[in-house]
């Protein structure tokens, strides 16, 4: 069972995750921001991963702080519960319409952390969620999973839209990628025979 929990706790935050990876999208999350918590749970949804996540932030600052916890938080959740990562499918790509928006996730469960962002979201904000967060969610998800991860934006300007495009598509990307290769499902999908 790929399975794992995490409890993080600083002066800044404290947040709960359970993680199924081999889940069905069940989702609990309460993050203090309603926009996130729309991108989580749709995030569980689309990657069919079920989460239980709470944190309690300092909101009253702002989201910045809670946004990147909750993304260190979720890449060490999928960092833990996929262990040596054997016999997962490692890579995968996916270029997701919405609307008018057009969004490419292309990621690499390496062992290696690397972000290459090329999102242009022209409003500051949507609701009470400052955009520029988005790409400090996806750098510390990156970052705590030991990901190469790339998104890019093909077409679209709807700030809503572009940021929904893309956790779906990371979603569906990662769904892929942590699938297990019924071909390979012993092996660790390195020549090196390790991910790390």
């Amino acid at each position: 069972m790929r399975k794992s929990s995490i409890h993080r706790k600083s002066n800044e935050t404290d947040i709960c995750i359970d993680l199924n990876i081999d889940g069905k999208g069940a989702h609990e999350i309460s993050t203090g921001c309603g926009f996130l918590d729309h991108m989580l749970e749709l995030f569980s949804k689309h990657g069919r991963f079920d989460i239980n996540l709470s944190c309690n932030g300092d909101t009253q600052v702002d989201m910045h702080h809670t946004t990147e916890d909750i993304g260190i938080c979720l890449g060490n959740a999928f960092n833990e519960a996929l262990g040596d990562r054997r016999g997962i499918k490692r890579y995968a790509s996916i270029i997701l319409p919405m609307d008018e928006t057009l969004v490419l996730v292309s990621l690499d469960l390496s062992g290696r952390t690397h972000l290459n962002y090329k999102l242009y979201i022209t409003n500051p904000k949507v609701g009470e969620f400052d955009t520029e967060l988005v790409k400090e969610f996806f750098y510390a998800f990156s970052r705590s999973s030991k990901m190469t991860l790339h998104i890019k934006q093909l077409e679209g300007g709807n700030s809503h839209h572009l940021i929904e495009a893309a956790f779906k598509a990371f979603a569906r990307a990662l769904r892929n990628a942590t699938e297990i290769d019924e071909k390979n499902s012993d092996e660790i999908p390195s020549t090196k025979g390790i991910i790390d």
